[in-house]
């Protein structure tokens, strides 16, 4: 059935686009299995089938408009406070965006599934082991990807040569990715983890990682293996996923009802409470996981980053615009973390504006750890333009302004660069079931039509005045008791903020009450993360379900302990 006739859409984008596929075509020997399958969490529930046309109308109206001061670019200033912008999230750095996507690469890829069809999750196939394997890392191993490891030995990683740094003439702050070919290609176990330059440097992190824990192992036992190793790493990869990345995501409440002593490493007394995420012989990828609710992470992104605390832009008049800050995508070359290349070196990210690290999660001006946005209905404006589906960026001499912030379109209807058009079509291709039908298998009750709101999760001054629309007024036909599942993800998230920050006196007091995943949303992302570690026979989980980082200051062990101890910090 081509369910996106009304739309007209063409063919689908390209194996591993951002926003395309769930993920494949390197597997890692070490690994169970050599693919898994996706399925669903809620085989029962019927398809909720949209109109392609209001599809696109909701997702325009999710994507917001770029900043401006004077006609030009801008972001928030920043001055002495931790927050400095209503769209900021107090509860979630920006690093944990990043995260994200990472551990998505690491666990989902399809290559095959198309935007224009409607598709069978039974009959897809996951190329990545569904594992937090960190197969995203160590592709398939140093026996069959020796490129990508220090040799003869074969237990390290190559590194980059280009050494990025803070600032011109700053110190060096890390390595780049080995690169080859005319356009510097990055050689890596997964392709994605190159698309923008902060994943790019986060996986250059966990190769660092895997290179210290290599020198300290191997000094206390020279004959070390490869494996043991790569076991350690992964281990704490998982640790930092369940114990602080699902809590900053899904908020302690949500994970409660899960887990509840999960600190204690109790598996058979008080283990894990799965309610909906149930596997037989082997792990699979639920659609509703892949398709929609891990797809949260969308509303994280900011538009602007800084990566570090002397970087002050391009060489060029037009610099204040962002002052030192860079556009998360731009169709001005060097003024976007657009990805897929060679960046300047001096690029090199400070990982403490990203991560709490060493006290830096209290500073405020630039030194602050930058919050993620808040999780919500709204998708900041560089991502209605992503670059793979954009003509080539304008040269290095041109001024960045409104005009030229996005790359031009190369055919909006075949490979549509607005990623929300792109989420909502993706679920419409799944067949995935209502937010509201999934809320009321799950025993909760769905949140009513009223409570759908389209915008962003700020009050704009005391008065509470804002230009949030309902999605009811986006086409009262199509949504009127029945919202996309990615959708009202966010919008539950949204509910929340709104429900506590109700009784805030002003604006900033109601800015910054913290957003997480709400009661779907949440279940649905943790439950799939805790459920790859149950079926993963090598998980800690499984091996050893107290172990603990040996870092680890009570049980507490965070990204940016990883981080830290990765790059020497």
């Amino acid at each position: 059935m081509e369910y996106m006739a009304k739309a007209k859409v063409g063919t689908s984008a390209a194996a591993g686009a951002h926003g395309g596929g769930v993920r494949g075509d390197q597997v890692n020997r070490g690994s169970r299995t050599f693919v898994g399958r996706f399925g669903r969490m809620f085989r029962s529930l019927p398809v909720a089938e949209f109109d392609g046309e209001a599809l696109s109308d909701l997702a325009k109206a999710m994507s917001a408009d770029a900043e401006k001061e004077n006609g030009k670019p801008s972001a928030a200033p920043e001055n002495h406070n931790r927050i400095q912008d209503g769209e900021e999230n107090t509860g979630i750095s920006a690093g944990y965006t990043y995260l994200g996507q990472f551990i998505d690469h690491d666990i989902t890829f399809d290559p095959a599934s198309s935007l224009q069809k409607r598709n069978d999750p039974d009959g897809l196939i996951d190329f990545r082991t569904p594992a937090l394997d960190l197969d995203c890392l160590y592709g398939r191993g140093p026996d069959d990807q020796p490129y990508m490891y220090e040799q003869p030995e074969g237990k390290k990683f190559i590194l980059g040569v280009d050494k990025l740094t803070e600032g011109k003439g700053g110190k060096v702050l890390t390595h780049d990715l080995p690169r080859l070919g005319a356009k510097n290609r990055a050689v890596i176990g997964d392709k994605r983890n190159d698309e923008n330059v902060i994943v790019s440097q986060l996986q250059g992190v966990f190769l660092q990682f895997h290179n210290r824990t290599a020198d300290d192992m191997l000094a206390q036992n020279p004959d070390c293996s490869f494996y043991a190793i790569q076991q350690q790493v992964q281990w704490h990869y998982q640790y930092v996923v369940l114990h602080d990345y699902l809590p900053k995501i899904v908020g302690d409440k949500t994970m409660d009802k899960i887990w509840l002593g999960r600190m204690d490493g109790n598996i058979c007394g008080n283990g894990p409470k799965l309610c909906f995420y149930h596997f037989h012989d082997s792990a699979y990828m639920p659609i509703e996981f892949a398709a929609a609710a891990y797809r949260y992470g969308h509303s994280m992104v900011r538009p602007i980053y800084r990566l570090n605390t002397t970087f002050t832009g391009p060489d060029r008049t037009d610099n204040e615009a962002i002052d030192g800050r860079l556009f998360i995508f731009a169709g001005v070359q060097e003024r976007g973390l657009n990805g897929f290349g060679k960046f300047p070196r001096n690029w090199g990210i400070d990982w403490s504006l990203f991560f709490d690290i060493n006290g830096s999660g209290t500073k405020g001006g630039k030194e602050r750890v930058q919050p993620a946005y808040k999780i919500d209905t709204s998708i900041v404006n560089p991502l209605a333009f992503l670059p793979e589906f954009s003509h080539d960026p304008e040269p290095v001499g041109t001024s960045l302004t409104l005009d030229n912030l996005p790359s031009t379109e190369k055919d909006a209807v075949k490979s549509p660069s607005n990623l929300a058009i792109r989420n909502l079509w993706r679920g419409n291709s799944m067949g995935l079931p209502s937010g509201q039908d999934v809320a009321r298998a799950m025993g909760e009750t769905p949140l009513p039509d009223s409570k759908l709101w389209v915008g962003k999760a700020q009050r704009k001054n005391d008065a509470d005045t804002d230009d949030r629309k309902n999605i009811t007024d986006i086409n009262s036909k199509e949504f009127s008791n029945k919202a996309p599942l990615w959708f009202y993800v966010l919008a539950e998230a949204y509910e929340q903020w709104e429900t506590a920050s109700k009784d805030a006196k002003t604006m900033n007091e109601a800015n910054e009450v913290p957003v997480t995943l709400g009661p779907v949303g949440g279940r649905i992302v943790a439950e799939t993360l805790i459920g790859l570690m149950l079926a993963d026979s090598h998980s800690f989980l499984n091996q050893n379900p107290k172990w603990q980082p040996p870092a680890a200051k009570g049980g507490k062990y965070t990204m940016g302990d990883f981080v830290k101890y990765a790059l020497k910090l």
